[in-house]
């Protein structure tokens, strides 16, 4: 086995905003944006409102209305939750996941939840949280989201928990896995979407070899018993199994998971679903074979969660490249003819538009041949890639010495220099190595889990694209001779699996 190593190079750093026009797209939708009750919008993620109240005439004017400080910061804490606001009332979490809600127009607090507020009854595990899920009957109405390994129901009125829901109120994401996880971590750091009386929900699990697997599962809104579950790697007799060559991959095989969060197509009653990599994220030799459905684009019935289509950007991921977004639903024109279809920004900078029901791309994506052999034992790469013609990556592919910002002393740009002499580099699919590998744009970037905009009116697509060049070692982490291991040589494992990827090598 093998552990991976990173660094980043943050010599050059380019943060820039990219237009696509999808041809001919044009729409005369206009959607009443005087709420934003789902995560990023709506369900099919425009990340877009069409109130033009603020405009480039008068943005200079605009003065702070209110502040709520959440008065729980610690060191390196962080916000990264996109509020919902419903019926006037703004609901999001803190950095130790409180859950809160404020009057929209004045930032006065209505109430606060705080899962960790008895710490002897449970663990404090401290996540990302991007979102929370509203659902209502006009009657009852509720807020789903995650804290811990935990999935809330909370009443959105009083900030109570749902006693009638799950165990007095919460479900345990561990629980109906088809696997035992118990011991395994598995979160939601992006919130669920509700299609009728159901919640789909995708998790966050690890990205080492031991990790749990990222089935995706809906729930009841009112019980928070699991109704369906589709398996992301596929169990003996079902479709995509044949695409693991270790056909015993599911028991033990880790990811594949939707941590991004995921779009709906409400009419045609579909579920639109990215996934990770398969674990562990750097090494395949005991996953070998194509690895559906890890790294896809999938769609599920919303009602059943039966397999409808699914395509996959990356085959048999050796980089992490898996989708780091929900999926943009968008229309497009075709011959005179609307067609909608769903729109997939990625790691590496590409976008993929596909036909929402039949997921034919509907520009070229070729297969293209990329390097084959790989010199880790018992890895096996996928010898094609598919490679969209259009629209063109919105990230560069190729870091060399000419790309090394010149404003900086020379001093640090003869490191860079010497590092990147050290490093294979050429092509964003070479195999990681022993010797190290160029990952160019970065683990975190093109396509990051902000997501893209879509402006239905005009048919752009904004993206945000991160570019910075990371390097990728790989190291044996077991002794050669395990017979002979001493209690130094152990802990140097334990530190090569779990610890060297953040703290360097020595």
């Amino acid at each position: 086995m093998f552990a991976a190593h990173s660094n980043s190079y943050k010599i050059l750093f380019l943060n820039s905003v990219l237009l696509f026009l999808f041809f001919g797209c044009n729409s005369n939708q206009e959607n009443d944006y005087k709420s934003w009750s789902g995560y990023l919008g709506d369900k099919s993620v425009s990340h877009y409102s069409s109130l033009h109240q603020i405009d480039t005439t008068n943005v200079q004017q605009l003065k702070v209305a209110w502040e709520y400080h959440t008065g729980d910061v610690k060191k390196h804490s962080q916000i990264q939750c996109n509020p919902i606001i419903v019926d006037g009332i703004l609901y999001g979490t803190s950095p130790r996941l409180k859950l809160f809600a404020l009057d929209a127009a004045t930032g006065q607090p209505r109430w606060l939840f705080d899962p960790f507020s008895d710490t002897s009854k449970s663990k404090v595990e401290i996540n990302a949280n991007r979102g929370v899920t509203y659902w209502t009957d006009g009657d009852d109405r509720r807020i789903f989201y995650s804290a811990g390994s935990f999935l809330y129901a909370i009443d959105a009125a009083t900030g109570k928990v749902i006693p009638s829901f799950g165990n007095q109120g919460k479900v345990d994401l561990h629980d109906g896995l088809d696997r035992d996880v118990k011991n395994l971590y598995v979160t939601s750091t992006s919130p669920g979407i509700i299609y009728k009386d159901l919640l789909i929900m995708g998790t966050r699990v690890a990205e080492e070899g031991d990790a749990a697997p990222g089935h995706i599962r809906a729930y009841d809104v009112r019980t928070g018993k699991r109704k369906w579950i589709f398996h992301t790697i596929p169990h003996p007799g079902e479709f995509g199994y044949d695409t693991w060559e270790n056909k015993d991959a599911w028991e033990y095989t880790g990811g594949a998971n939707s941590w991004p969060g995921m779009s709906l197509d409400e009419k045609r009653g579909v579920v639109y679903i990215p996934t990770g990599s398969a674990t562990f994220d750097f090494y395949g030799g005991l996953r070998k074979g194509q690895n559906l459905f890890a790294n896809c684009i999938l769609a599920l019935d919303a009602a059943t969660g039966k397999y409808i289509w699914h395509y996959q950007t990356v085959h048999h991921d050796l980089w992490d490249r898996d989708p780091p977004a929900a999926p943009n639903l968008v229309t497009i024109i075709r011959d005179g003819k609307k067609i909608d279809a769903v729109a997939q920004i990625t790691k590496t900078g590409f976008v993929f538009v596909l036909d929402r029901d039949s997921c034919k791309p509907l520009f070229p994506v070729d297969e293209v041949p990329v390097p084959g052999s790989s010199t880790l034992v018992g890895e096996k790469p996928w010898p094609t890639q598919p490679i969209p013609r259009m629209p063109k990556p919105f990230a560069s592919h190729t870091f060399t010495e000419a790309d090394i910002n010149p404003l900086v002393p020379d001093s640090s740009q003869a490191i860079v220099r010497e590092r990147l002499s050290q490093l294979q580099s050429g092509n964003i699919f070479l195999p990681p190595s022993e010797k190290g590998t160029l990952i160019f744009p970065g683990f975190d970037g093109g396509g990051e889990w902000g997501g893209a905009g879509y402006d239905p009116g005009t048919g752009i697509l904004y993206v945000n694209a991160n570019q910075v060049p990371w390097t990728l070692t790989m190291i044996k982490a077991v002794p050669e001779d395990k017979g002979k291991t001493t209690v130094a040589q152990h802990g140097k494992t334990v530190y090569l699996n779990n610890c060297m990827a953040c703290h360097g090598q020595n």
